[in-house]
């Protein structure tokens, strides 16, 4: 639906005034300021209906108490070389902004393999990177543009595309079930670009799991796809996967051009704000999302216990170092 009635919105939000004190301080983390326009998008994902869109906001506002959402980027996944064999794997970076001033998020979906961590950690960063988007890139955008910024362009990359691919389906379904009900109206479009022939028969199994809107905001652009989108944001904002290159240039991408490397400056922004705000909540307890995993025979003496723990307590020393800065 196009227009939310100012009505629905209104009563929307008296019914968001009685929910529990617990949910209200996540709701704020949600909104960032902006609580009628976060009404919007949930009535607009629940096609106008209030009652159905309030189920779905409180829905969301459990899950995130119920996980600790609003922890999750105090929540550094460490060591690094892990963080980097995920980003190695899962390929989504920012690349720029659109000339509306819309993050243009880039998504390797052909050449991420998923396969150097458990599911729990892949869940982690992708909900890293929407808390982030949501929380820091979305505001510093709407403040630099002079305008609410609520959404964002993802960009999908299907070179390397496989009919393999599908065999991580339910790794993709737990992620976009993950957008659809607790992140929603967060994409204005989706573009696909350099879909190989294999593509249209992946497509006939992917689509069917995902939300009608969705399916709405897919538009497939034609080879990488950067005439189309140069339409919409200047040449540097291309992800480095639309860009045509000369038959003489190389295909070397550095750090800062391939906005997947660990090494680009969104993902060193977006690792360093971690670990500064584990510093900052100074938790009494390990971390719960499993950042520290010891392991101890049963008849273990005191000198190897203490070995062990050294060995640990040496992941933690990039966050010293943060530490002391």
């Amino acid at each position: 639906m196009a227009v939310v009635p100012q009505e629905s919105i209104n009563q929307f939000e008296a019914l968001m005034e009685e929910v529990d004190e617990s949910l209200k301080g996540t709701f704020q983390n949600v909104h960032q300021g902006y609580p009628h326009e976060t009404l919007t998008r949930f009535l607009k994902a629940r096609e106008g209906n209030v009652t159905k869109a309030h189920k779905m906001l409180v829905d969301c506002l459990n899950w995130r108490v119920q996980n600790d959402i609003d922890d999750m980027l105090a929540k550094p996944i460490v060591p690094e070389e892990l963080y980097r064999a995920i980003r190695d794997s899962q390929l989504i970076g920012l690349s720029g902004y659109s000339y509306e001033g819309l993050p243009v998020f880039a998504v390797g979906v052909g050449l991420s393999t998923f396969d150097k961590a458990s599911v729990h950690y892949y869940v982690q960063s992708h909900i890293q990177i929407n808390e982030y988007r949501d929380r820091v890139i979305l505001p510093a955008a709407t403040k630099k543009y002079g305008k609410h910024v609520s959404k964002c362009i993802k960009v999908l990359d299907m070179t390397g595309l496989k009919f393999s691919a599908l065999n991580q389906i339910k790794l993709m379904t737990i992620i976009s079930s993950i957008d659809d009900l607790n992140y929603p109206e967060k994409t204005q479009t989706y573009y696909i670009v350099n879909a190989p022939y294999v593509f249209s028969a992946c497509w006939k199994v992917v689509k069917p799991l995902l939300q009608e809107r969705t399916r709405r905001k897919i538009d497939v652009l034609s080879g990488c796809g950067q005439d189309d989108l140069l339409k919409i944001m200047d040449y540097s904002s291309l992800p480095h996967f639309c860009r045509k290159r000369s038959t003489g240039s190389s295909n070397y991408l550095d750090s800062v051009e391939n906005c997947f490397s660990l090494d680009h400056p969104f993902h060193q922004q977006l690792y360093n704000y971690t670990k500064q705000q584990f510093l900052i909540s100074k938790p009494a307890a390990p971390v719960k999302q499993g950042s520290v995993h010891v392991s101890l025979p049963e008849d273990a003496d005191e000198e190897d216990i203490v070995k062990t723990l050294e060995s640990e307590l040496e992941k933690f020393k990039d966050l010293e170092i943060v530490q002391n800065h």
